[in-house]
């Protein structure tokens, strides 16, 4: 084989090579032009990830803000794999964990409110006035005995609403899986759907407040909330952007640019006026631009139990 030869078949084995590099480069670099997002139900169902959403998207032109809304469960399940590149969530344990499994790059706490026990205006198992511990005990104790007449809704699907229900059934010293017959129903569902169910059934829940007085304003529930404050109740939303180290095609440039509008001046005044107009007060409270009440503050910084 001649000189010219070797040359010709070196130079197409560069450019074989490169084109390769190339493809390779560009399967696994990032999209920027999607921002992924997922997210519990309770920033859906409200209205509030919708008008954030909005304001981002007017922001960062360009940028398409795709959301999917499930359960923290599912939500964390999607960043694990790598299909979202941001997470909203509410479940301080689970988040913590994620972050130091080296799924998520950090946590940022950009609102909170609180976690209402609800049921029927009747209040059948006397729970209003007691704390969040104390109601559950009564509700447990009352549905027991009375199983037609006292029920309670659980999501029962694995979201940070879930969780909440579960930990403050074991603060009240209760084994809800040796406890729960008749009167304790799953369904499943979202927190809207739940609130629906247990309408129907004249039953108590628990929900995140902001869904709560949607649905109410909406007509959609007639339930009256009972316990609505207390630190057991305290719900605070995180952002965690999903670790590019993991996952490279992830957009943690749009992540992080999302993460930084939560917190800023203008998404803070988003969060803090979302929900006066139409309920006379806000559905949420920003974390960064309003003093954080004494009673929550420690729960905030508190260690992640083990």
């Amino acid at each position: 084989m001649n000189t010219r030869n070797i040359a010709i078949i070196a130079a197409i084995v560069i450019v074989i090579v490169a084109a390769g590099l190339y493809a390779f480069s560009a399967s696994n670099s990032p999209d920027t032009s999607k921002l992924r997002i997922s997210t519990t139900t309770s920033l859906e169902d409200t209205g509030l990830l919708k008008e954030l959403e909005a304001a981002y998207e007017k922001k960062y032109s360009g940028v398409d803000v795709q959301v999917v809304s499930g359960g923290t469960g599912i939500a964390i399940q999607y960043g694990e794999r790598g299909d979202v590149d941001l997470m909203l969530v509410h479940d301080k344990t689970r988040e913590t964990k994620f972050v130091n499994d080296g799924f998520g790059t950090n946590r940022t706490e950009f609102a909170y409110n609180y976690f209402w026990i609800v049921g029927p205006a009747d209040d059948p198992a006397g729970i209003k006035g007691l704390n969040a511990t104390e109601a559950f005990k009564k509700i447990a104790e009352m549905g027991q005995a009375n199983p037609d007449q006292v029920k309670f809704v659980s999501r029962g699907d694995d979201s940070g609403t879930h969780a909440r229900e579960k930990k403050v059934w074991n603060s009240s010293g209760i084994d809800i899986n040796k406890t729960k017959g008749s009167w304790y129903v799953e369904s499943g569902k979202g927190m809207g759907d739940t609130l629906i169910i247990a309408n129907e059934k004249n039953a108590y829940t628990i929900s995140d407040s902001g869904t709560f007085l949607t649905f109410t304003k909406e007509g959609k529930i007639k339930l009256v909330p009972l316990v609505t404050a207390g630190k057991d109740l305290l719900n605070v939303y995180t952002a965690i952007p999903v670790n590019p180290q993991k996952h490279p095609k992830t957009n943690v440039d749009g992540a992080n640019n999302f993460v930084n509008f939560l917190v800023s001046p203008e998404g803070q005044q988003i969060i803090a006026n979302f929900g006066k107009d139409k309920f006379g007060q806000p559905l949420f409270t920003p974390v960064p631009t309003n003093p954080v009440p004494a009673l929550i503050m420690p729960i905030l910084s508190a260690p992640v139990p083990a």
